[in-house]
């Protein structure tokens, strides 16, 4: 049913002739079934300014209008009407005077009403007309948040105050008050105004004496505005919120977590709760996660057209490993949704992993880990790979187990999407390296790490140019290479109701895109040290993240400030030209050992083989081999269909040296079958990659030093096994 205030809006509208009547009546059927103002709407919507609607009820009713967003209100009158008041005729005091008390309402106040005003409060009322939306965020702002809900809950039941400390007098009784009315509903109000202001989390964090509420909003965290007497319901409000997410309400020394589902008239949200125990009672924080289908590209997120470009010839990639990195927060998981939306089809079969699952996406299958029940990133790959997926995307790489099968997965032909936490492109090689991914791994697998930030956007409402300082200037224009600082303008919001006063509304991506070749596979065998590896990447062209935010800055789209806040000083230019070089010529040299025949002492591994991790064996085992893929094309003495037979050398759990006739080149994936019985049952199978050869002392024969990719975690422990066996009988 429309409301009052609707009903004369729309007639105010359509006698100005800012609308016409069968518009009118569009929008009005639109909001129907909704609890927005009709004054909301329209401006939301861009149909009309506010301005237009205060001039059309100004025509109407006879009565002079205010803009309270621009007025400045009195707080000594806020605190002089009590919220019950307020909330109950829906006016917002603006100043006493004389005891005058000038008021802004939505519509004309009856008579009834302001002998109300007159008897009860004793002043004289001087009314305004403001739009509905205008006065009930008023009241918000003023007298915070579900400040009616409060006041009701109060008034109701004086005798159930609480402090946060009087937790004990609860346990029993606690899921009597968390089911009643005004505690659920004070509980979706929280929610439900988190939701409206583009919050990704609610903070509850008790203290003594008092109970703060704050809401995430663009990555900072802004006080939630609520009444300070909402403290006295902190024990009932977290029992409902437990409630909702099937928690313990009586556990309270531990950390839980759960979730919970809820609706609004626009969506499905799905929260997710977890509380840790503090000395003032429980701290609860909800993140909101909205279950619509997400469907963002890739240009929607920040990227400028040259990284778009390198960004779709990477997903297209037939198999590989793509590492986004960065901290928590950074927008990791949105990239690779959006990265999944471009290659969806109905011709590829597409398989996720993450924790938790943050948006639904059509056509692809997503799993949820579930550690409590022993189904981890680790476990849930090696599921994943029997149900014959093209593309995987992996939540995230936290252990050696996960970074080993996504590689392999990698190398069996599939194209894999996860994400590190690392500062940078660069340090994603070394994180790697540093959970004990074999170098040689790390440089055929993947094919590009990107990283990337968050910068917040300045509000398009109060956007104005300001001034920059000198020396902010010359730092962009020497990044950027511009040849006149002078030019360089900037821009900042000022802050206005749209944007909470912060000057910024919503959020955009920064990136680096570092993308392999030759040059860097060959620094990460040779020294893999992330400013090494950076410099080469420089050199290749890579824009570095501080440089991608001084673009956005250029274009006005976030200020000087949020680029330096998450990036550091980076240096575009190397700064030793003797040691670049000297770099690059011997990352060169290491290349190119790839494709020649490599002399007895030509080859000196930083990682020898006789310091491997895994106990080793002098023993000679048959071997059976072909090649399975290979970077060169010097040998055609391999032939890859055939199988070729052979002996160990020394073998291990990890790899084995073998002796060849004929070299095969480093870098190659060969399939081996290795005997440790007499029966082909008992043959170890796996791919192995070939990472060193050498002559013997005779230059006969080439020594050969293989690691074992996708070899079974049952196979590694007789392989391990078998030596530790061997190696106690000889002594």
């Amino acid at each position: 049913m429309i409301k009052i205030f609707d009903k004369n809006l729309s007639k105010a509208l359509v006698e100005s002739k800012a609308l016409s009547q069968i518009e009118i009546d569009k929008h009005v059927k639109s909001i129907e079934s909704t609890d927005e103002s009709l004054d909301s709407y329209l401006v939301r919507r861009g149909i009309l300014e506010k301005q237009q609607i205060l001039s059309a009820m100004e025509m109407k009713f006879g009565l002079k209008t205010v803009d309270l967003q621009r007025i400045k209100i009195d707080q000594a009158a806020v605190n002089q009407i009590p919220v019950k008041f307020a909330w109950y005729y829906k006016f917002m005091p603006i100043q006493i005077k004389d005891k005058i008390l000038t008021i802004a309402a939505s519509a004309p106040l009856d008579i009834k009403t302001q002998d109300e005003i007159r008897v009860n409060l004793g002043y004289k009322p001087n009314l305004y007309l403001a739009c509905e939306m205008d006065v009930l965020d008023s009241l918000k702002k003023y007298y915070g948040l579900a400040a009616d809900m409060v006041d009701q809950i109060l008034t109701k039941q004086p005798s159930k105050k609480l402090s946060v400390r009087d937790a004990d007098r609860w346990v029993e009784d606690l899921e009597e008050k968390s089911s009643d009315a005004s505690i659920a509903k004070l509980v979706n109000q929280i929610i439900l105004e988190a939701y409206r202001k583009r919050a990704t989390d609610i903070h509850i964090e008790p203290y003594r004496n008092k109970v703060r509420f704050r809401y995430r909003i663009d990555g900072e965290l802004i006080d939630a505005n609520l009444p300070t007497d909402v403290k006295h319901f902190i024990l009932p409000i977290l029992s409902r919120i437990k409630i909702m997410a099937n928690l313990s309400i009586v556990e309270k020394r531990i950390p839980q977590d759960g979730s919970a589902v809820v609706k609004t008239q626009e969506q499905t949200l799905d929260l997710r709760v977890s509380t840790i125990p503090t000395p003032q009672g429980e701290s609860m924080v909800i993140r909101i996660l909205p279950t619509k289908v997400m469907n963002f590209r890739l240009g929607e997120l920040g990227l400028d057209p040259k990284n778009v470009k390198i960004f779709r010839n990477l997903i297209v990639q037939p198999h590989g490993v793509i590492f986004v990195t960065g901290p928590t927060g950074s927008g990791k998981t949105t990239t690779l949704y959006a990265c999944l939306n471009e290659v969806n089809s109905i011709q590829r079969k597409i398989i996720t992993i993450e924790d938790p699952v943050e948006y639904e996406m059509e056509n692809v299958t997503q799993i949820q880990v579930n550690p409590k029940v022993g189904l981890t990133f680790a476990a849930g790959l090696r599921s994943v790979l029997r149900h014959d997926p093209d593309i995987i995307m992996v939540g995230e790489v936290r252990d050696l187990e996960t970074a080993e099968i996504a590689i392999r997965t990698a190398l069996t032909g599939h194209l894999v999407f996860s994400t590190l936490h690392t500062n940078d492109a660069a340090s994603g090689i070394t994180r790697l390296i540093e959970m004990n991914v074999e170098p040689y791994l790390v440089s055929s697998s993947i094919e590009a790490f990107v990283a990337q930030r968050l910068v917040r956007v300045i509000c398009s409402k109060c956007k104005a140019e300001v001034s920059c300082p000198e020396k902010v200037k010359k730092e962009i224009a020497q990044d950027l290479q511009i040849s006149n600082p002078e030019e360089i303008k900037v821009f900042q919001g000022r802050g206005c109701d749209r944007c909470n006063n912060t000057g910024f509304y919503g959020r955009t991506a920064i990136y680096e895109i570092l993308l392999m070749n030759d040059k860097i596979r060959s620094a990460i065998l040779e020294e893999p040290r992330a400013d090494v590896i950076k410099k080469i990447a420089i050199e290749n062209g890579m824009q570095v993240l501080r440089q991608d935010g001084w673009q956005k800055v250029l274009q006005g789209v976030t200020t000087p400030a949020e680029v330096m806040n998450v990036t550091s000083r980076e240096d575009s230019k190397l700064d030793d030209r003797s040691k670049e070089a000297n770099v690059s010529v011997e990352s060169e040299k290491s290349r190119n050992r790839k494709y020649e025949l490599i002399a007895e002492d030509a080859v000196k591994e930083k990682k020898d083989f006789n310091a491997r991790a895994y106990p080793r064996l002098d023993e000679e085992l048959r071997i059976d081999y072909r090649l399975f893929q290979s970077e060169s094309r010097v040998l055609s003495s391999v032939k890859s269909e055939s199988w070729q037979s052979t002996q160990t050398k020394n073998i291990g759990a990890g790899g084995a040296l073998l002796e060849s006739d004929v070299p095969i080149p480093i870098g190659s994936v060969i399939e081996m079958k290795l005997a440790l019985g007499e029966t082909d049952a008992s043959a170890v199978e796996c791919l192995a990659r070939v990472s060193r050869v050498e002559k013997d002392a005779k230059g006969t024969h080439y020594n050969i030093v293989i690691y074992f990719l996708d070899i079974s975690s049952a196979d590694r422990a007789r392989l391990s096994n078998h030596v530790k066996t061997k190696t106690n009988l000889s002594e």
